[in-house]
C-alpha cells in the first residue's frame, strides 16, 4: 500500500505525459514552454514557500545535508575514476559523470509530498538549496575538464559562476532561508497562492518529464547507461546510508535523504551536455533508464 499510495500516482502522471505526447495532444513546443514555466516560476515559488514558512531555522538540518553532500562527492570521485579506467571516452565523460549523481527534483518533490507531507517537502527543499550549487560546480567543471582545452581558465570560472548565480532554484532556496530567519510565516492569502502554484508545478512537471522520455538510442547506449544508473541508484544510496548511520541521522531527515539519493538522474544533464559538447545521446539513454529503474530503488526505500 505504501508504494501504491505514494509512488504509483507519480508513475501514472509520467505515463500519461508519455502517451499525451505520443498521441500528439502535447508537442515539443508545449513541453518546452512548460519546462520554462516550471523551472523559472512555479518550482522556485514552491521552494521559497516551503523554506520561508519554516521558523525552525536550518541548524538542526545541516548534519543531514552534509551527509548527502559527502555521499555525492564520494560517488563523484569514484565515477571519475571509472571514467579514466572504465573505457568511457572523453566525449562521453561529461554526460556519464552527471548521470551518476544529478537528481530529478520534480519526481522527488512529488514522492515526498505524497509520502511525508509538508515537513518532508520542507526538508527536501533545504537539501536542494545546499546540494544544487555543489552538483552544478561538479557537473560544469567535469564537462569543461573533458572539453579538450576549448576553454581558458577564466572562461571556465565565468561559466561556473554564471551557472550558480543565475539558477532560479538556488536563488529561491537562499531567499527562503533569509525569509525564514527574518519573518518565518506568510499571510494566509500568500499561503493559498503558493499552494495553488504548487498544485500547478508538480503535475505539469511530471507530464513534461513523461512527454520528453524517448527510448530511441537506448539500445546503443544501454551498457554505459546501466553503469551510470548503478552509480546513481545503487552506489549513491549505499554511500548515503553508511554516512547517515555514521553521523547519526535518523527519523524523517533519514527517510527524506534516502528518497533523495534514490531519485533518477535529472533531465538537465541533456541540456548541459548539449551546451558543453558532450554526448547527448548517452545523456538521453541515462535519463530514460534511470527513470525506469528508479521506481525499483524508490519502492525499496519507501518499504524500508
Amino acid at each position: 500500500m505504501i508504494i501504491i499510495n505514494n509512488l504509483l500516482p507519480v508513475c501514472v502522471l509520467l505515463v500519461l505525459g508519455f502517451f499525451l505526447k505520443r498521441f500528439e495532444l502535447t508537442d515539443g513546443h508545449f513541453l518546452k514552454i512548460a519546462d520554462k514555466l516550471i523551472y523559472y516560476v512555479f518550482f522556485p515559488l514552491l521552494l521559497f514557500w516551503k523554506i520561508g514558512a519554516s521558523n525552525t531555522g536550518v541548524a538542526t538540518d545541516l548534519k543531514y545535508c552534509v551527509a548527502v553532500i559527502l555521499a555525492v562527492l564520494l560517488i563523484y570521485l569514484i565515477s571519475t575514476g571509472f571514467i579514466y579506467f572504465g573505457g568511457v571516452t572523453t566525449f562521453q565523460a561529461g554526460s556519464f559523470s552527471q548521470s551518476c549523481y544529478r537528481f530529478n527534483s520534480y519526481i522527488g518533490m512529488a514522492v515526498l509530498m505524497n509520502a511525508h507531507g509538508g515537513e518532508g517537502v520542507r526538508l527536501f527543499s533545504l537539501l536542494i538549496g545546499f546540494t544544487i550549487p555543489v552538483i552544478n560546480v561538479l557537473s560544469v567543471s567535469t564537462l569543461i575538464w573533458f572539453s579538450s582545452g576549448q576553454y581558458t581558465p577564466r572562461a571556465k570560472s565565468v561559466y561556473i559562476f554564471k551557472a550558480l548565480v543565475s539558477n532560479p532554484l538556488i536563488l529561491a532556496c537562499m531567499a527562503g532561508i533569509l525569509y525564514a530567519h527574518s519573518i518565518g510565516r506568510f499571510p494566509l492569502f500568500l499561503t493559498n497562492s503558493f499552494k495553488l502554484a504548487a498544485y500547478t508545478a508538480l503535475p505539469l512537471a511530471l507530464l513534461s518529464i513523461g512527454g520528453s522520455l524517448t527510448f530511441k538510442g537506448l539500445k546503443k547506449y544501454f551498457g554505459l547507461a546501466l553503469k551510470a544508473s548503478a552509480f546513481k541508484l545503487f552506489m549513491l544510496p549505499l554511500a548515503g546510508y553508511f554516512l547517515f548511520n555514521l553521523m547519526h541521522v535518523t527519523g524523517l531527515p533519514f527517510r527524506v535523504g534516502m528518497i533523495f539519493l534514490t531519485l533518477p538522474t535529472s533531465p538537465a544533464i541533456y541540456i548541459l551536455s548539449s551546451q558543453l559538447n558532450s554526448d547527448t545521446e548517452l545523456a538521453t539513454a541515462a535519463i530514460v533508464l534511470s527513470t525506469v529503474l528508479s521506481f525499483i530503488s524508490l519502492s525499496l526505500v519507501l518499504c524500508l
